[in-house]
């Protein structure tokens, strides 16, 4: 099992969707920041992008407070590919690219809307071997 945490911003407005079965599903794109000083003392900074997956009440939840800009932070596993690293693709300028896909098992709001809040731990998530619908 893997544990990953995240604190960012989201990068645009939550996607809500039904499965086939009639699970919830809310995608949303999350960015952290990182900067630092290298050994030249030149201030050097780092955006790490992240697809999240929020599933049944935990979804509803998400795409009703979330908002693009808002703040959080989030507890869930790591989704890798087939191979088992991160989802590889080339961006619209042609340049390589990659996203970590997470589903979110604990989301808490930071600052926004009416203050930070705590989202209960989700249950479950996708079914199994079920494609997330992105």
């Amino acid at each position: 099992m893997d544990k990953l945490m995240i604190i960012g911003n989201l990068g645009q407005d939550p996607e809500m969707r039904y499965t086939p079965s009639g699970k919830a599903v809310t995608n949303f794109s999350v960015a952290s920041n990182r900067t630092w000083k290298g050994q030249d003392g030149e201030k050097h900074e780092q955006t790490v992008w992240y697809r999240i997956s929020a599933w049944n009440r935990l979804a509803e939840i998400c795409n009703e407070f979330l908002a693009k800009g808002r703040q959080v932070y989030i507890e869930g596993e790591l989704r890798p590919d087939e191979n088992g690293g991160p989802r590889v693709f080339t961006r619209n300028d042609g340049t390589p690219g990659a996203s970590f896909e997470v589903t979110a098992r604990t989301v808490q709001f930071l600052g926004g809307r009416n203050g930070g809040g705590n989202v209960p731990d989700a249950p479950d998530g996708p079914e199994e071997g079920g494609e997330i619908p992105f």
